[in-house]
C-alpha cells in the first residue's frame, strides 16, 4: 500500500490535497481546505524538484503550517463584526442621538416618530406633529424624545 502511494510520486500529494479540499466540503469550518492546498503545493514542488519523500513530507509540515496561519488571518480579518450586529434585537439603540420629524403631536406625553418603513412610538414632553425630535434613550420599544 505504501509503495503504491509513493509510486504515485508528485500526484500522492495533489489527490491528498483534492480529498483534504473535498473533505472540507462535507466538514466545513474552513481548515481542511489549507491543509489541502499545502498538499496541492508540495505535490508541484515535488514535480519540479524531485523531492524525496521525508523531503515532501518536512515541505509539507511547513506549508501546512503557513498556510493554516495565513489562512485564519486572512479569514479573521473579515470576520470582524460589524457595529449594526452588536444591536441585533436591540434596534432602539441604534437609533439614540438621531433626530427625526414627529408624525403625530406628543400629547399626554405620548406620540408616534416614522423611522425608516416604520412607526416607533415615543414619550417626552408635548410637541406639535412636524417639530424636529432627538432620541435620548430607549424604555422597552418606547422612544423617550426631547426637542432637537
Amino acid at each position: 500500500m505504501i509503495g503504491t502511494i509513493i509510486s504515485l510520486g508528485p500526484w500522492a500529494w495533489i489527490i491528498l490535497g483534492l480529498a483534504l479540499a473535498g473533505l472540507e466540503l462535507l466538514a466545513p469550518g474552513v481548515f481542511f481546505i489549507w491543509l489541502g492546498l499545502a498538499a496541492i503545493a508540495t505535490g508541484l514542488l515535488d514535480a519540479g524538484l524531485n523531492l524525496s519523500w521525508q523531503a515532501s513530507a518536512i515541505v509539507f509540515a511547513v506549508l501546512s503550517i503557513a498556510a493554516v496561519i495565513l489562512g485564519r488571518t486572512a479569514t479573521r480579518a473579515k470576520a470582524q463584526p460589524d457595529t449594526q450586529s452588536n444591536f441585533l434585537n436591540r434596534r432602539g439603540e441604534t437609533l439614540i442621538g438621531r433626530v427625526f420629524t414627529l408624525e403625530t403631536a406628543i400629547q399626554d406625553g405620548e406620540g408616534r416618530v416614522r423611522v425608516d418603513d416604520s412607526s416607533w412610538r415615543v414619550t417626552g414632553p408635548d410637541r406639535m406633529a412636524g417639530t424636529k425630535v432627538r432620541v435620548v434613550r430607549v424604555e422597552g420599544a418606547t422612544l423617550v424624545v426631547e426637542e432637537a
